[in-house]
C-alpha cells in the first residue's frame, strides 16, 4: 500500500484520538446540559476547572439546581467552596430549602456553616421542623429529703445566625438538667413537685438557657416524674452510724486510759509495799543496834514483844469476828 492510500486512515485515527481526548479532558456533555438548563458556562471555564483540579460536575450540577430554583449563585462561589473542602451540593440544597421556607440564608453564611463542620441542610430542616430532645432522668432532692426524678422533652429550633460558634445539644441538655435540679431543690416538699410538674418547665424556660447556643428553645415539657430514695433519712442514718462509731472510739479510748491508770496504780502499790518491806527489814537491825548501844533494855525489848504478840492476837480475833459476821449475813 502506498502513502496516499494510508493517509486517510491516519487522518481518521488522529481525529478519533483528538475527539476522545477532547471528551475526556473537556466535559462536553456537562457543558451541553448546562446550556440546555440556561446556565451560561464557557467551555474554557470547564477546562480551567480541570486545570485547577476541580471536578466540574461537583460544581455545575449544583449550579444548574440553584439556577432552576431561582437562586443567584455564581460559579466562582461554588468553585471556591469546593476548593475549601466544603460540600457544594449540600450547601445548595440548604439554600433551596431556606428559599422555599422564606428563611434568609446567604451563600456565605451557608458555606461558613458547612465549613464549620455542621450539617447546614439539617439546620435548615430543623428551623422549619423543630426537633425534640429528650433528656434522661434528672434527679433532684426536695427540702424534705425525698429524691425526685424528672424526664424532660426540649423542643428546639435551629438558630441559623448562631450555628457558627454556638453550643450544641449537650450544652442545652446540661443547662436544662441544672435548672430541673435547682427547681426541685427549691421545693419545700416532694409533693409540690408531683402536684405541679409544670412549675419545673416554667422556671427552667424563664432562665434563658438557649443563650450562646445554636438553638432556640421553644418549649420544655416534663414527660415523667418519679420518686426516688429518701436521701434525708439515708443521710441521717449515716450520720447516726458515724456518731456511734465516734462514741465507741472515744469510749474505747477512755477504757484504755482507765486500764493504763489502773496498771499504773498497781505498780505504785507494789512499789509502796516494797518500801514497807524494806522499812520492816530495818526494824530488827535498829533493835539490835539499840540493845548494843544501851538505848534499849532487855525489859523494854520484852515489853515490845508482848505488845507485838497482843497486836497479832487482836488481828486474829478481828478476822475471826469478821468471818462469823459474814456467815450470819449469808
Amino acid at each position: 500500500m502506498d502513502l496516499q492510500s494510508i493517509m486517510p486512515l491516519i487522518i481518521i485515527a488522529v481525529i478519533l484520538i483528538a475527539v476522545a481526548i477532547l471528551f475526556t479532558f473537556i466535559p462536553v456533555m456537562l457543558w451541553i446540559s448546562a446550556l440546555a438548563a440556561g446556565v451560561k458556562v464557557g467551555i474554557f471555564q470547564l477546562v480551567g476547572m480541570r486545570l485547577r483540579r476541580v471536578v466540574p460536575n461537583r460544581v455545575i450540577n449544583p449550579l444548574i439546581k440553584a439556577h432552576k430554583a431561582g437562586l443567584n449563585v455564581k460559579t466562582n462561589q461554588l468553585e471556591s467552596h469546593y476548593l475549601a473542602g466544603g460540600n457544594v451540593d449540600r450547601v445548595v440544597n440548604a439554600l433551596i430549602a431556606a428559599h422555599r421556607a422564606n428563611i434568609e440564608l446567604p451563600f456565605e453564611r451557608g458555606a461558613a456553616i458547612d465549613l464549620a463542620g455542621r450539617d447546614v441542610l439539617e439546620a435548615v430542616q430543623m428551623s422549619v421542623n423543630p426537633k425534640v430532645i429528650e433528656t434522661p432522668f434528672i434527679a433532684g432532692i426536695a427540702m424534705d429529703g425525698i429524691e425526685v426524678k424528672a424526664k424532660a422533652r426540649i423542643t428546639v429550633r435551629a438558630n441559623i445566625d448562631r450555628l457558627v460558634g454556638g453550643a450544641g445539644e449537650e450544652t442545652v441538655i446540661a443547662r436544662v438538667g441544672e435548672g430541673v435540679v435547682s427547681t426541685i431543690g427549691s421545693s419545700h416538699t416532694h409533693a409540690e413537685v408531683l402536684e405541679n410538674p409544670d412549675s419545673i418547665s416554667h422556671n427552667v424556660l424563664n432562665r434563658g438557657l438557649d443563650a450562646g447556643t445554636a438553638f432556640e428553645i421553644l418549649s420544655i415539657d416534663i414527660a415523667d416524674v418519679d420518686i426516688g430514695k429518701n436521701i434525708g433519712a439515708i443521710l441521717q442514718t449515716d450520720q447516726a452510724e458515724a456518731d456511734k462509731n465516734i462514741a465507741q472510739a472515744k469510749a474505747e479510748e477512755r477504757r484504755a486510759m482507765a486500764v493504763a491508770q489502773e496498771q499504773e496504780m498497781l505498780a505504785k502499790v507494789q512499789e509502796m509495799r516494797a518500801k514497807v518491806v524494806e522499812a520492816e527489814a530495818d526494824v530488827p537491825l535498829a533493835l539490835a543496834e539499840a540493845l548494843r548501844s544501851g538505848n534499849l533494855g532487855v525489859m523494854d525489848y520484852m515489853n515490845y514483844k508482848n505488845i507485838d504478840a497482843d497486836t497479832d492476837m487482836r488481828d486474829s480475833i478481828g478476822k475471826l469476828s469478821g468471818n462469823d459476821n459474814d456467815d450470819h449475813e449469808q
